[in-house]
């Protein structure tokens, strides 16, 4: 999987939405939550929040590493050119990072998603 490919599966979940920050970060964000983000070119490493009981396995993996400013709250990064998870593995692990990201938002804000 390529960043452009992780804008597709991102932009496909349900009330997503994407917005440029940071200079040329492209932030994937669910009731105004970051869950996702990679720079602008196809091909640039991209970040997501993964479970915390995943987080030291996941690491271990060629081609990740804990993201820069994010590994705390357990997010990771991924170097397209050398990572060794499937793109059916990476697509589980994006949507799994939707699902964390949106089971943290308030119940009101949750309801309110779910109905557009």
């Amino acid at each position: 999987m390529i960043a452009k490919d992780l804008r597709k599966l991102c932009m496909s979940l349900p009330a997503a939405t994407e917005t440029i920050q940071w200079g040329d970060d492209r932030v994937f964000k669910i009731g105004g939550k970051m869950f996702a983000c990679s720079g602008v070119e196809a091909d640039s490493m991209f970040s997501f929040k993964v479970d915390a009981d995943r987080f030291l396995e996941l690491t271990d993996i060629a081609g990740t590493k804990p993201a820069p400013y994010l590994a705390r709250a357990k997010w990771i990064q991924i170097d397209p050119a050398h990572c060794q998870l499937s793109d059916k593995d990476l697509e589980n692990l994006v949507r799994n990072s939707y699902e964390l990201v949106f089971g943290k938002l308030p119940k009101k804000t949750q309801k309110l998603l779910k109905a557009d």
